[in-house]
């Protein structure tokens, strides 16, 4: 091989070689500035809401105005189950649609034990048996009669404490704690202490990870 094509070839590669490190080197300059660019944001939305919960690195927080958003749409969607039901629409499509939307079950793991639950179905880890509780109709769960079926005509949450002492946010997930209030079409009201944990996916929406309920104790 020619003395001058081996010293060519190597000075390409060499030049090659560095182009590719430069252009290696810009593409983690930018990513670096986006990042921080991101943390940036985030910082600025946890100093606003006063956060001091969140965790390192966190890319994602949600706000105090989602989740009480989040936590009226629970109830709106609680009440309108019932009111299709009474009126002969889909009730039970809308059921299952809200815990597609509202709910983690289509994308990862969800803890629900609902307030009327006992035994081995106490607690509900798949979209089927929270699906029951809330209509019924499910063999599977001959106990379920759908507590959304009541039908409720109101219903309404507050959280512990004031303003929004009731809810920690972590960044992508936040934790609320207080009571939930339904009222049937005699006016009698049923409260539940009722514990959630929201978290935000990808697309930006949150959904219900953990729902807790159950009656309040009463002593003797």
């Amino acid at each position: 091989m020619n003395a001058k094509k081996v010293i060519l070839g190597l000075a390409v590669g060499a030049t090659l070689f560095i182009s590719c490190n430069q252009v290696s080197q810009k593409l983690n300059e930018a990513k670096e500035q986006t990042v921080s660019l991101a943390n940036g944001e985030v910082q600025k939305v946890i100093d606003q809401l006063g956060l001091v919960y969140v965790e390192e690195g966190a890319q994602a927080i949600i706000t105090y105005d989602e989740v009480n958003a989040a936590q009226q749409a629970w109830c709106d969607a609680l009440v309108k189950i019932g009111k299709l039901k009474e009126e002969g629409g889909d009730y039970k499509g809308f059921a299952n649609q809200v815990l597609s939307e509202a709910y983690n079950y289509d994308y990862g793991k969800v803890f629900f034990k609902p307030t009327l639950a006992y035994g081995d179905q106490t607690f509900r880890n798949d979209k089927k048996g929270a699906l029951a509780y809330f209509v019924g109709g499910d063999p599977n769960y001959p106990d379920d009669k759908g507590f959304a079926l009541k039908p409720w005509v109101k219903a309404r949450y507050d959280n512990a404490g004031e303003k929004n002492e009731g809810i920690q946010i972590y960044g992508s997930v936040a934790i609320t704690m207080g009571n939930v209030w339904v009222t049937d079409k005699e006016g009698n009201e049923v409260m539940v202490d009722k514990t959630w944990v929201f978290k935000k996916g990808k697309d930006g929406k949150l959904r219900i990870i953990v729902h807790k309920s159950s009656l309040p104790f009463s002593p003797e």
